[in-house]
C-alpha cells in the first residue's frame, strides 16, 4: 500500500490460462502447500495522507508535491517517510501507520514475535532480505517503516491467500476485485472508474478469507477464456474480519492442484474448507449422531434423514448486510433454493461468518447431497471431507 506506482497496492502473479476453461465454466483450486518465505511481517492500523491520491489511496497514488500519478519511488533511509517521489524527492506514500508492529518469525515459520522499536528499526535497515521479495517485485517492503508498538507479543502463524481467483471481465486494480472494495470504483475521479453494471463483472478474488489456507479448496467462476488463476496478498496471519483493515502480509510459494468443472456457472467463490474450519453446526454428522437422529425420525414416521454435506458461498457488497444477501442469493442459485430456504439452513446447520470489514462473508450451512449433485458439486464435497 506504500507503493504509488502499483494500481491497487498489492503485488500478484500474472494470470495463468486454464485449458478447457470457458466462460460459464468454474475452476476448482485445490490449495495443497502455502510456505512462508519472509523472516518478518509489519503491519498495523492506517490513515491516508490527504493530497496524496486521487479519490482512492490504494489505487491513485499522486505525489503532492510535483503532482505525479502513480508515481516511480525510491527508499531513502527508513522510517514512515522513507518512501520517496523519484520525480522532486518528496514523501509520496499514500498512507502512515497509526498504530504498527513489527513480527518476527521462528525458522520452522509456525510462531512470530513482536519487536520493540530498536529491533524493528534493524529489520527496517535490510527490508527486502527480511520479507524475501521476489527479485522482479518492485514493491516498497512495509517493513521499511520499522514500526514496532506491540513488543513482545506472541503469535501464531496460519498462513492463507488474501488474493486467489480469476480474472475479472473488467479492467479493475486486483484489490478492488470484490464487491465491497470494488463499490469505490462506481462513479471514482480516476481511470479506473466503473458502473454499476461493470462491477457485476468483477470475481471476488480479493476476499481476505482466512478458511483459504492449505487443504481448502477455492471454486472460482471463469468470466474471461482461460479463467486467468492468479494469487497473492499472502498473509501469515489473520482473524475474522481482519478488523485493523490490514494484516502481516508475507512472500512465500503456493501450489496449487486446478480443476475445470464445466457448465457451473456461478458468480462468485465457494469454499471448501478444511473441516477445523468449519463453523460447529456445519460439520458433518457423526455416525453416531446420524444413528441417534434416524431413530428420532423413525420414531415419528419418517423413513430416513436428508444427507447433507458443507459448503461455503461467498457474498460480498458494500457493508455485512449486503454482502450476506449477496452470498444467501448466490447459494440458493446455485443449489435451485428460495433465499428463505438458504437463511434456515445457515441458521440452524452453518453460520454467517466474516472474512472482512466492511463486506466480505461466508454462508456455510450443510446442503443436501441431491442439490450438490444436481450442480456438480458432489465429487470435490465427498472428496473434501473424506466421504468418496
Amino acid at each position: 500500500m506504500i507503493t504509488p506506482a502499483i494500481r491497487g497496492g498489492h503485488e500478484v502473479t500474472q494470470p495463468v490460462a486454464v485449458e478447457g476453461a470457458e466462460v460459464g465454466d468454474a475452476v476448482a483450486l485445490r490449495i495443497e502447500e502455502i510456505v512462508v518465505t519472509s523472516r518478518a511481517s509489519s503491519s498495523g492500523t492506517d490513515s491516508p495522507v490527504d493530497g496524496r491520491y486521487l479519490g482512492d489511496p490504494y489505487v491513485a497514488g499522486r505525489c503532492q508535491q510535483c503532482g505525479t500519478l502513480y508515481p516511480p519511488t525510491k527508499l531513502d533511509g527508513v522510517g514512515q517517510e522513507a518512501v520517496r517521489c523519484e520525480v522532486c524527492g518528496a514523501d509520496a506514500s499514500p498512507f502512515r501507520l497509526t498504530h504498527g508492529y513489527t513480527v518476527v518469525f521462528d525458522p520452522q515459520r509456525t510462531v512470530g514475535v513482536a519487536v520493540g522499536q530498536d529491533q524493528a528499526q534493524t529489520v527496517a535497515g535490510d527490508a527486502r532480505r527480511y520479507a524475501a521479495l521476489p527479485s522482479n517485485s518492485i514493491q516498497n517492503p512495509i517493513l521499511v517503516f520499522g514500526v514496532g508498538e506491540l513488543p513482545g507479543l506472541a503469535i501464531r502463524l496460519r498462513p492463507f491467500l488474501g488474493q486467489i481467483g480469476t480474472t475479472p471481465a473488467v479492467t479493475m486494480p486486483d484489490s478492488h476485485n470484490a464487491g465491497d472494495f470494488g463499490t469505490f470504483l462506481v462513479g471514482a475521479p480516476h481511470e479506473y472508474a466503473l458502473t454499476k453494471e461493470q462491477l457485476a463483472l468483477r470475481t471476488d478474488g480479493h476476499m481476505d478469507i482466512n478458511a483459504a489456507r492449505a487443504g481448502a479448496v477455492v471454486i472460482c467462476p471463469v468470466k474471461v477464456p482461460g479463467a486467468g488463476i492468479y494469487v497473492g496478498d499472502m498473509h501469515a496471519c489473520q482473524g475474522d474480519g481482519e478488523v485493523a483493515g490490514h494484516t502481516a502480509d508475507v512472500s512465500g510459494i503456493v501450489t496449487l492442484q486446478v480443476k475445470v468443472i464445466k457448465n457451473l456457472n456461478i458468480d462468485g467463490p465457494i469454499i471448501l474448507p478444511v473441516m477445523e474450519d468449519l463453523p460447529h453446526l456445519a460439520r458433518p454428522l457423526s455416525a453416531r449422531e446420524l444413528a441417534v437422529a434416524r431413530q428420532v425420525a423413525r420414531e415419528w414416521g419418517m423413513e430416513d434423514v436428508e444427507e447433507s454435506l458443507p459448503v461455503s458461498f461467498v457474498g460480498t457488497g458494500p457493508d455485512l448486510n449486503l454482502a450476506t444477501q449477496n452470498g444467501l442469493e448466490r447459494a440458493a442459485s446455485v443449489l435451485g433454493m428460495t433465499v428463505s430456504e438458504v437463511r434456515n439452513r445457515a441458521t440452524i446447520t452453518g453460520a454467517i461468518e466474516i472474512g472482512r470489514l466492511p463486506g466480505v462473508v461466508q454462508v456455510t450451512f450443510r446442503a443436501p447431497t441431491e442439490r450438490l449433485e444436481r450442480a456438480g458439486l458432489l465429487p470435490l464435497v465427498r472428496e473434501q471431507y473424506g466421504l468418496e
